[in-house]
């Protein structure tokens, strides 16, 4: 019994000695920098994910509204079927291109009268692409990828001037 108070005394003063460098203010030494750092990490990683995956986001939204904007032109402008589905082929990878992202958009053009290119007619362009939200992997999703769909319709008069070309 001896030996169990002399252990009961010995953590009862190094309790008292800690319970004093706490009412000192000698035992909170490092620790605002600990939590800092993971209020830092808790806080900062998810704000940041947010302004990545917005920005993915928003570069999607310029590339479908440029691709969309430069195909009514191709279309307006061109002089057979076969050249206007080219130039808008082109227009829309040169606007995801632009911006960087992978893969294609779909693409489609009606138009108000038939055959499309009739002057005084309307062309509308409408371009969906799915952007795809970074660092979510496939796998997680059964192989689809979680995207963001986005939109985009021009409507472009043919010149009511111009001779039908097609």
């Amino acid at each position: 019994m001896r030996g169990l108070g002399r252990a009961v005394r010995g953590a009862g003063a190094a309790l008292a000695r800690r319970f004093d460098a706490l009412r000192r203010g000698d035992g909170d030494r490092g620790n605002a920098l600990v939590e800092f750092i993971g209020a830092t990490v808790l806080l900062l990683v998810p704000a940041l994910y947010l302004v990545v995956a917005v920005a993915r986001v928003q570069s999607g939204a310029l590339a479908v509204e440029s691709a969309a904007r430069s195909v009514a032109r191709a279309v307006v402008t061109a002089d057979s079927a076969a050249a206007a589905a080219a130039r808008a082929q082109t227009a829309t990878r040169l606007a995801l291109a632009d911006q960087r992202l992978p893969g294609t958009a779909d693409v489609s053009v009606e138009c108000s009268s038939d055959p499309c290119h009739v002057p005084g007619s309307t062309v509308v362009v409408t371009v969906r692409y799915e952007v795809g939200l970074p660092f979510v992997p496939r796998g997680l999703l059964d192989g689809r990828s979680l995207a963001v769909p986005v939109e985009a319709v021009q409507a472009s008069p043919v010149d009511e001037h111009a001779v039908d070309r097609w």
